[in-house]
Order: structure tokens, then sequence, then C-alpha cells
């Protein structure tokens, strides 16, 4: 009995990084249904990136397990699912989903290449830098340094929404590329910079210690009946504001 409960418990440990790679599976399909201009499809796959790279973190404080295999893989996924998605979909608003190429005729390059959106895969580049980055930073435990990638991809993502569904009429205005470019600066810039910014996982099941989450649970869900896809970017706005008023309040928490 005790070989076969060894072995039980050895399967087991790996539950977690089956929920990271199917992290890094929503990821790539988010990838797929961005290129192929369905944004709609491409958010249902993000949030299921959310839900296992949540999951695996969950899953792996439950069971008591924790390896240095994990912690890569986690980061590998990440990288993909909130690095290179979010950059695929600042080129997507930055080319309007246009198939007209720089490179039209050029073989072996399909009419899908647009040199403007180049720019943001930068975007991608600083989010495997933060990632790497956050891999080595042992001050991160109780709150983030820097914007995290799954936030910033929730904001290009609610950019991407609410341009698709032109909600309030704004798609003009988010399609401009000297706004797109500076987000990009933006958000590069966020996501490694020193700022302090509230830690959003769920480590317990009690009212006291989620009780920040619940709270902006309530507020994003009323942003949706007043900003519909746009709500996305305006939780993250606040996020980031309320975080450089409070940021000595965080660091002392």
């Amino acid at each position: 009995m005790l070989p076969l409960r060894l072995s039980v418990l050895t399967q087991v440990r790996h539950f977690p990084n089956l929920l990271t790679l199917a992290n890094l599976f929503c990821g790539c399909c988010a990838l797929v249904f961005t290129f192929a201009g369905d944004p709609v499809i491409a958010a249902w796959f993000t949030l299921g990136s959310f839900l296992f790279d949540y999951g695996d973190g969950m899953m792996a404080r439950a069971l008591g397990v924790s390896s240095p295999l994990g912690q890569e893989l986690d980061s590998l996924a990440d990288v993909v699912s909130f690095g290179v998605v979010p950059g695929a979909m600042m080129y997507q608003l930055l080319t309007g989903g246009d198939a007209i190429s720089a490179f039209a005729g050029a073989e072996g390059i399909g009419r899908s290449v647009n040199l403007i959106g180049f720019p943001a895969f930068i975007l991608s580049a600083f989010s495997g830098l933060r990632l790497a980055r956050f891999n080595l930073d042992t001050r991160q435990t109780t709150y983030f340094i820097g914007l995290s990638t799954p936030a910033c991809t929730v904001f290009v993502l609610g950019l991407t929404l609410a341009a698709h569904h032109n909600v309030f009429g704004a798609a003009d205005f988010i399609h401009n590329t000297w706004l797109l470019y500076m987000l990009v600066a933006v958000l590069s810039w966020l996501l490694n910079s020193e700022i302090p910014m509230f830690g959003m996982k769920v480590k317990q099941f009690d009212l006291r210690s989620n009780r920040f989450n619940l709270l902006f649970l309530g507020l994003f869900i009323m942003l949706v009946f007043l900003l519909k896809e746009l709500a996305l970017s305006a939780i993250i706005l606040i996020y980031i504001v309320l975080s450089l008023f409070l940021k000595n309040k965080i660091v002392a928490a």
C-alpha cells in the first residue's frame, strides 16, 4: 500500500503543471483567433488562460507542492498568454485588422504583414523581461512591483473588444496610431517599474483576506453596466491609480 500511496502522491504533485499547460494551450488558441480577426473568441480563450493561471497556483498551495520546474513552466506559459497575446492584440489595433501588406507580392510573405503594427511586440518583449525579473525578485510575495502581465493583458483586451464592437463610437479613437504607440511605451514601462501594486491572488478562502479583491470585483461589475467592454481597461486604470496613491500602504501591509 505504501508504494501505491507514494505513486499517487507523485502523480498528484504534477496536477498544477497540467493546469499551467492548459494556460499555455489557451494562450496559443487566443493568439490564433486574434490574428484571425475574432477578438471575442480570443477573449474567451484569454479568460481560460486567467483561470488556469490562478488555478495552478491555488492547487499548488492546496497540495503543498512547489518546484523549480513549475515556476519556470508558469513563466513560459505566461510569456505566451500574457505577453505575446496582448502584443498581437495591439498589432491588430494598430493595423486595424488590415490585410494590406508592406511586402505585397514578396515571396513567402503573406498579405497580413504590416510594418506599422510591429512596435506592438515591444510590449511582448517587455512582458518577457517582467516575467524573468519576477522569477528573480524575492520581494513580490504579497504584492507586485510593477504592473503584472495579466493586468496588462486585461487592459489591452478591453481596448480590443471596445474597438471591435465600436463601444460609444470609440473605435476610431482607439485605432489612433500614436495613441497606441504611447500605450505600448507606457505599459512597457509600467511592467518593469518599481511601483508597488496590489496583489490580487486568492491565497485563503475567507472574507477578510479577500475584501480588496471582492471590492474590485463589485466595482468591475458596476463598470460593465456603465462602460461595457471598456470596463476591462477602466478597472485596470483604476487599479494603477490606486496603487500609485496607496503605494506606502501596500508595502507596509
